[in-house]
C-alpha cells in the first residue's frame, strides 16, 4: 500500500538502502551516494532538463492528477500500455528540483512491469540520499507522486 503522509514519518528509512529496489533505481541510488553535493546538484539539473514532456495525445487527459504535496503545479498520469507502465508528468520548467525528482520517478517507473512499480517502497525518496541537497518538502512531493502513480495502477 502506498504511503500518503510525510516522508519524514516513514519508520525504518535508511538513505542509500537499495534492498528491494529494481536494478535501475538501485544503480541511481548508488551513483547519487558516490557524488559530492555539488555533483549531485549538477546531476539533478541534468535530470530536470531531461524529463520528457507529456505527448500531445495525453495532454488534457482527465486522468492527470494534481500532486497536492508538491508546491509547484505537478500532474501525473500512469497507464499500463502493452503490458508496461507509462508515466507522464507535467511539471513547470521553473521547478527544477521537482522536475529532477519526477525524472527519477520516471526512470524507476516508465517501462517497468506494473507489479514492480506497485512494490516500490514508500520510502524511496529518502533512500535517494538527497537530504541536504533537496528539501524535505520536495522529497514529500516525490512521495506524493509515487503514491498517486501506485494508486492509479492499482485501480487500472
Amino acid at each position: 500500500m502506498a504511503h500518503t503522509g510525510s516522508v519524514s514519518d516513514i519508520p525504518g528509512t535508511s538513505p542509500s538502502d537499495t534492498s528491494g529496489l529494481p536494478e535501475t533505481v538501485s544503480e541511481l541510488v548508488e551513483d547519487l551516494a558516490g557524488l559530492t553535493p555539488s555533483e549531485r546538484l549538477d546531476l539533478l539539473q541534468e535530470l530536470a532538463d531531461d524529463l520528457p514532456s507529456p505527448p500531445e495525445r495525453v495532454q488534457g487527459d482527465p486522468g492527470f492528477e494534481r500532486v497536492e504535496e508538491c508546491q509547484s503545479p505537478v500532474h501525473v498520469l500512469a497507464r499500463v500500455e502493452e503490458g508496461v507502465v507509462r508515466l507522464y508528468v507535467d511539471a513547470p520548467p521553473s521547478a527544477a528540483a521537482t522536475r529532477a525528482l519526477a525524472a527519477i520517478l520516471h526512470e524507476a517507473v516508465d517501462g517497468a512491469p506494473p507489479a514492480q512499480v506497485l512494490r516500490l517502497p514508500a520510502d524511496l525518496p529518502l533512500r535517494l540520499g538527497l537530504d541536504g541537497t533537496v528539501s524535505p518538502l520536495r522529497l514529500g512531493g516525490m512521495a506524493g507522486m509515487l503514491a498517486r502513480v501506485q494508486r492509479q495502477l492499482a485501480a487500472a
